[in-house]
C-alpha cells in the first residue's frame, strides 16, 4: 500500500520560508509525477507546483517566483521551497502522486501539513 506523508509545515510571518517534505512509502515503481496542493477551509483543492519524470514543471501563478518543486524521482520523494510567504498562503498542503501503470492510473494523496502564514 503507498503512502506519502508530508512533513514541514508551521506557523510562520510574511516574508519568511518554508520548506515542505513529502516521502513516499510502499511502492515499487516509479511515479511519474509528483505534486503539491493545498487547500483552505470552504475552497477546492488547488494545484501548486507539480514535476514530471521529465522534469517538466507547472506552477500555479500565485507561487511563481516563490515556491520552488524539487523531486527524487529514484526515492520518490518530492519538496516543496517556499520563500516570501504571503498570509494567503495559509492552507493545507498536500503532497500527490500521480501517473499510469499499465492500464491503471494511480493518484495517491498525503494526509496535509498546516501552513500558517500571519504576523
Amino acid at each position: 500500500q503507498v503512502e506519502l506523508t508530508e512533513s514541514g509545515g508551521g506557523l510562520v510571518q510574511p516574508g519568511e520560508s518554508l520548506r515542505l517534505s513529502c516521502v513516499s512509502s510502499g511502492s515499487r515503481f516509479r511515479f511519474d509525477g509528483m505534486a503539491w496542493y493545498r487547500q483552505t477551509t470552504g475552497n477546492e483543492r488547488e494545484l501548486v507546483a507539480s514535476q514530471t519524470n521529465s522534469r517538466s514543471t507547472n506552477y500555479a501563478d500565485s507561487v511563481k517566483g516563490r515556491f520552488t518543486i524539487a523531486r527524487d524521482s529514484v526515492r520518490n520523494t518530492v519538496y516543496l521551497q517556499m520563500n516570501n510567504l504571503k498570509s494567503e498562503d495559509t492552507a493545507v498542503y498536500y503532497c500527490n502522486a500521480n501517473g499510469r501503470l499499465g492500464p491503471h492510473t494511480y493518484n495517491y494523496w498525503g494526509q496535509g501539513t498546516q501552513v500558517t502564514v500571519s504576523s
